[in-house]
């Protein structure tokens, strides 16, 4: 089941490739692909800690080095297509890496997954040790973060869908604040405020963003928050959903656990790989 989910990038574009093509420049599609991929499973394989925690799916935690390690195949993808696409003129694209900013930002990322990658296996963690491999692998954070800096730079004027995977991540080390200062799982209220505070954080980021680069008034942006529009809603709704859909899920296993008298354990805290150091 996993493999197919890492597959499926590769089975869609397959899928347009023998259908409607993959327009006038086909690697430059790829290119796209492939860095939209490796994003979404590193935003994934960020997503299994709460995933696992909040609604006790412990065998997510198994699947968590291999979704790491797919996204890194992505990235690595994503730039040999980009060499490919240079017809394999390395100088260019050294050149290019240091001169364009968005490039230099991306490459700065898939070093730091190669790092995380090689160190990935059981003999690195006990070569390194425990607390040193710990460390290390929480550059995961800077590397997510790097990259969507990256996505926002090449997408240019609709950034919807970078505004939305930007959304996730605060929710995501939102969580992982959480986590270290109540020590534990955050309650249901708490995740609903982290819901709330993260969707109106979206919501005032795309509308400074949007202001800053059409002229307008924030203001403006943020009145067509509440205009519903079922061909457009708003990134900051979506985050929104998801976060409210985890409060559902903890309120849930908390009414299980209770009305069945046990004392469900959550997912266990064990040694993390290139995916994520919670």
């Amino acid at each position: 089941m996993l493999l197919a989910f890492l597959a499926l990038p590769v089975a869609l574009a397959t899928h347009a490739f023998l259908t409607t093509g993959l327009g006038a420049r086909p690697i430059n599609d790829l290119i796209h692909r492939t860095g939209y991929w490796a994003l979404v499973f590193l935003l994934v394989s960020l997503a299994v800690t709460p995933l696992a925690r909040v609604g006790r799916f412990n065998g997510l935690i198994d699947g968590r080095r291999m979704i790491g390690v797919g996204a890194f195949v992505y990235a690595a993808t994503h730039i040999l297509l980009y060499t490919a696409d240079q017809m394999f003129d390395l100088w260019k694209v050294a050149s290019e890496i240091v001169l364009r900013l968005y490039l230099t930002i991306g490459f700065i990322a898939l070093l730091g997954l190669i790092a995380l990658a090689v160190t990935s296996t059981d003999a690195m963690v006990r070569g390194l040790g425990s607390r040193r491999w710990q460390r290390l692998h929480q550059l995961i954070y800077g590397i997510v973060l790097l990259a969507l800096i990256h996505f926002f730079q090449q997408t240019k004027a609709d950034v919807w869908v970078p505004t939305f995977a930007a959304g996730l991540f605060v929710w995501l080390m939102g969580y992982r604040l959480l986590m270290r200062w109540r020590k534990g799982a955050p309650s249901a209220l708490a995740l609903l405020a982290l819901a709330v505070i993260t969707s109106a954080l979206v919501f005032a980021g795309e509308a400074v963003g949007i202001g800053l680069y059409y002229g307008v008034s924030p203001l403006l942006v943020l009145q067509s928050t509440f205009e519903f529009d079922l061909d457009l809603i708003r990134p900051g709704w979506l985050v929104l959903g998801a976060g409210l859909c985890v409060v559902i899920l903890q309120i849930v296993q908390s009414w299980r656990a209770k009305s069945t008298g046990a004392k469900v354990k959550p997912a266990p805290q064990r040694a993390m790989r290139v995916e994520e150091v919670a």
